[in-house]
């Protein structure tokens, strides 16, 4: 039976020190934090952590997390990422832990130019866990690198890394919903939301029930595991938000990552921006003759413009006004 069979106490006091970790950090610390625990179990100089698809050219990173490590090694690997075996090693399963010697694994002429580049960097001998869904062509990894040529992998290690490896990731999408939960709290306007995490390239790493149900209702063939095309290209060309036939999306950038919140449009949408500063001046308590006043127009003028605010919101009172424009600020 091997010694990681059944996790010592000191193994479940470490996974409840991570789990904690992924609902007290903000998303910018938590990988770092993450590797460093890791580091106490699992000795190693670097780490890199990120998700990726296949193509023919070699791997195709969406997002990555450097821990100590230049992303100069980033931009030299695109070149080389065609000759990374230890990479197809693992891409297309489902659940893997493998161990690399950099000498033993690339030896030979053939693979010279890449183990050049890994001992450049510093990646002697290294560990790949991966989780992938082999249907959509898509892994999430981490590596940790050790620069030493003599501190071997050993299989215990590899074990102990099977074990922790999934925890690790599961951290990590609980650490990223939390902070979602934290945009709500500060973006109450958009609840009741939907609310889905995404990469730039629209591949969804998280979407509530919610979030599904109002996409499909603007899109009505769409079923992911893709971002809508038309909702991405919005999205890349840096709108604060999406607004669409029956959704509003609302995107915030961080970490690498699309953390998205939407709704249902509602009949604060139609307002001008001159509509919405004088919603909100009535909203305040402001008569129509203060209002007129303080934009510089004539009383009659904004008498008919209040008159047309009341009849997009289909609203009769200042209360029902102020309801209807939580909806949508």
């Amino acid at each position: 039976m091997d010694r990681f069979r059944d996790p010592p106490m000191d193994f479940s006091s470490l996974l409840l020190r991570l789990y904690r970790l992924s609902q007290e950090l903000p998303i910018q610390h938590f990988q770092d934090a993450a590797l460093s625990l890791v580091k106490q179990v699992l000795p190693f100089d670097s780490s890199m952590w990120g998700t990726a698809t296949t193509t023919p050219e070699g791997i195709e990173i969406h997002t990555v997390h450097l821990h100590e490590k230049s992303p100069e090694m980033v931009v030299a690997y695109e070149d080389l990422k065609h000759q990374d075996l230890a990479a197809a090693s693992v891409f297309g399963k489902s659940r893997v832990t493998h161990t690399f010697n950099t000498d033993r694994f690339f030896a030979g002429a053939a693979h010279s130019e890449f183990r050049g580049f890994l001992q450049r960097f510093g990646h002697e001998n290294f560990f790949v866990s991966a989780e992938g869904i082999p249907s959509r062509n898509f892994m999430h990894w981490f590596s940790l690198y050790r620069a030493d040529k003599h501190a071997h992998c050993t299989e215990d290690e590899r074990l102990l890394l099977g074990q922790l490896a999934p925890h690790v990731m599961q951290a990590l999408a609980l650490n990223r919903v939390m902070h979602l939960d934290h945009l709500e709290a500060a973006d109450r306007a958009l609840s009741p939301h939907g609310s889905a995490i995404a990469d730039g390239r629209g591949v969804l790493y998280h979407a509530d029930p919610q979030f599904n149900a109002l996409a499909q209702a603007e899109w009505s063939d769409w079923r992911g595991p893709h971002l809508p095309a038309p909702l991405l290209a919005e999205l890349a060309l840096g709108h604060e938000c999406f607004i669409g036939r029956s959704i509003i999306v609302r995107p915030y950038l961080e970490q690498g990552l699309l953390f998205l919140k939407a709704r249902a449009r509602c009949p604060a949408d139609q307002l001008t921006p001159r509509e919405w500063t004088i919603a909100r001046l009535i909203a305040k308590g402001e008569s129509h003759k203060q209002i007129a006043q303080a934009l510089g127009r004539s009383p009659a003028t904004v008498r008919n413009q209040i008159q047309g605010i009341y009849e997009k919101l289909q609203v009769s009172s200042i209360a029902t006004l102020i309801e209807a424009l939580r909806s949508a600020e």
